[in-house]
């Protein structure tokens, strides 16, 4: 099985891959609706066990879904990120427009210093962090 399927994404593929260099950093993927990767994917040379990969086809879709929720949006503002942080694993998502930007990292990632890394990769195109266009 095979978790990206084609890059849609090559300016986000490029970007998810820069993100993979980071020695903390497992996974930098964009999913889409369906919860497929549509660019990134897992680190070179890191190849995930068979049972992680289902796991993690069906948090993608789970994250999508939360990410691009807007029913607090007026009262709250919107989503930044969503981060949950797990003992052997840190998973953060960043919605962008239409899509789902998921990392994930070690357990002992400073999630604020990754959030603002992850800001400063994406700059403007993060659609949380800018004015949308």
């Amino acid at each position: 099985m095979h978790l990206l399927h084609k890059i849609l994404y090559p300016g986000y593929d490029v970007k998810c891959k820069k993100l993979t260099k980071e020695n903390e950093i497992r996974f930098a993927g964009i999913i889409d609706k369906d919860g497929m990767i549509v660019a990134g994917g897992f680190k070179k040379g890191l190849i995930p066990l068979e049972k992680d990969r289902l796991r993690l086809e069906e948090f993608m879709e789970f994250v999508y879904e939360i990410s691009q929720r807007k029913s607090f949006d007026s009262s709250l503002g919107p989503i930044n990120y969503l981060a949950a942080r797990r003992d052997k694993i840190v998973l953060i998502s960043f919605p962008l427009t239409d899509l789902t930007l998921l990392i994930s990292a070690d357990h002992t990632i400073d999630i604020e210093k990754l959030a603002s890394h992850v800001v400063d990769v994406f700059d403007s195109e993060q659609s949380r962090f800018s004015d949308g266009t």
